[in-house]
């Protein structure tokens, strides 16, 4: 069992959603990463620096009337290549 400190630093998350959303709610959410899935779903996948942050996002997606589908944290390597290749921002926020 961890003591929970290590999720309140900063990391990625991958939230899955039904419903769809276009690159116009980027800032909405944060500067997320916006994709379309098949099945009307979609994927948001971004830096959140703490659990504040975190808990923050389920409330805009409750807001817009989405079921939230999966909220997944990131770590190791894919992490490190989403970090790569969002590089000016990943840096900008740090």
């Amino acid at each position: 069992m961890t003591n929970g400190r290590e999720f309140d630093k900063p990391g990625i998350y991958q939230i899955r959603v039904k419903g769809n959303l276009d690159e116009k709610w980027a800032d909405w959410f944060d500067s997320f990463a916006i994709t379309p899935q098949p099945d009307d779903e979609t994927l948001l996948v971004g830096r959140v620096v703490d659990q504040a942050a975190l808990h923050g996002l389920p409330a805009k997606i409750r807001d817009l009337g989405l079921p939230l589908l999966t909220v997944q944290r990131i770590d190791g390597e894919e992490a490190d290549l989403w970090a790569l290749c969002t590089l000016p921002y990943f840096n900008s926020v740090t």
